[in-house]
């Protein structure tokens, strides 16, 4: 018989969840009191949130507990990396309907911990709920060990613009989803073909975590998380730092190439690769602005530049207006 949750009480469900999770070495204590205790070493901490909601950040047809497990670390995970720090302690809210299958929830409790062993971080509590879909809201803390964070609005002009980690899978995985051209299982972990990196990457989003304090000791001057599509949060970092963003077309051109099998199954063109690389969310890439005479580390590929803005701070490609959507908004979108 399949056990659900409803066959359950809170303390069990919690019994099950609790022995999956990971401790991590900046832990005090953990899951079991009122609160955890973390530690905190240069005497700050980095926190963030994302909460993910089924049917709108993911549907249970396509993602297993696994996945969004995977997904809700990744996400924070890559807040406290764009900071320029190390993430330490996540704590974990989850809203559940009772027909939900135990195994489902004991998924995202594995998934939780795998993207946040790898981290180095621990899952240190969080709150249980019930609801008519599942939602999971994630808090991350971090350490910045000793250094000072990284901001969106320090890009200056003669800046070079680099971006770590791989930009629009995700939204291929989802395209290719959508349109029945690839299933759940053919980005399965270790699956194979021509289709599976795209599938994992929108159902596993793989955040170049070590980016973050790789940049800080190049001498990063912003960064973010490309949560949201390359323009739209290249957008944020211009207005924040009062700047115009060029990105260039030809270093972008890779990233596009990189998305040739997806196109090629949905029967697209060049155009709606471009657009993926542009406009595509959820990769979790790092975005970054560098001295111009700055060793880029290990992962980061140039692909723009920084100038004074000649009017309103904004995001150009090739010096001129993007003629593709900015990208993800939650209310608009």
């Amino acid at each position: 018989m399949t056990l659900l949750v409803r066959d359950l009480d809170e303390t069990a469900l919690l019994a099950r969840i609790f022995p999956l999770l990971p401790a991590g070495a900046a832990t005090l204590v953990g899951p079991g009191d009122d609160a955890a205790v973390v530690a905190a070493p240069d005497g700050r901490y980095v926190v963030s949130t994302d909460v993910l909601v089924e049917d709108l950040h993911f549907r249970r047809r396509w993602s297993t507990g696994y996945d969004v497990g995977v997904r809700a670390a990744a996400q924070n995970l890559a807040d406290v990396a764009a900071m320029g720090g190390r993430p330490t302690a996540l704590v974990v809210a989850l809203a559940i309907p009772g027909d939900l299958e135990v195994a489902w929830v004991e998924g995202l409790a594995r998934g939780l911990a795998d993207a946040c062993s790898h981290a180095g971080a621990a899952v240190v509590g969080g709150d249980l709920s019930g609801a008519g879909v599942v939602m999971v809201s994630v808090a991350v803390h971090g350490d910045l060990g000793g250094a000072a964070p990284v901001l969106r609005s320090g890009a200056r002009p003669g800046d070079v613009v680099a971006h770590a980690g791989v930009r629009g899978w995700s939204a291929a995985g989802l395209a290719l989803l959508e349109a029945g051209k690839a299933r759940p299982e053919d980005g399965a972990l270790g699956a194979a073909g021509p289709l599976a990196r795209y599938v994992a990457g929108y159902l596993r989003p793989a955040p170049p975590l070590d980016g973050g304090p790789a940049a800080v000791a190049a001498g990063v001057t912003a960064m973010l998380d490309v949560s949201d599509g390359l323009l739209r949060d290249a957008g944020r970092i211009a207005r924040a730092s009062g700047v115009v963003v060029d990105l260039d077309a030809v270093a972008l051109a890779p990233y596009a190439a990189d998305l040739g099998a997806a196109v090629a199954a949905l029967g697209r063109d060049d155009d709606d690769a471009l657009g993926w690389v542009l406009s595509g969310g959820e990769d979790h890439g790092l975005l970054a602005t560098f001295p111009p005479d700055a060793a880029l580390p290990a992962g980061f590929t140039r692909i723009g530049s920084v100038r004074a803005a000649d009017g309103s701070p904004r995001v150009t490609v090739d010096g001129l207006a993007p003629d593709v959507g900015p990208g993800w908004d939650h209310f608009r979108s």
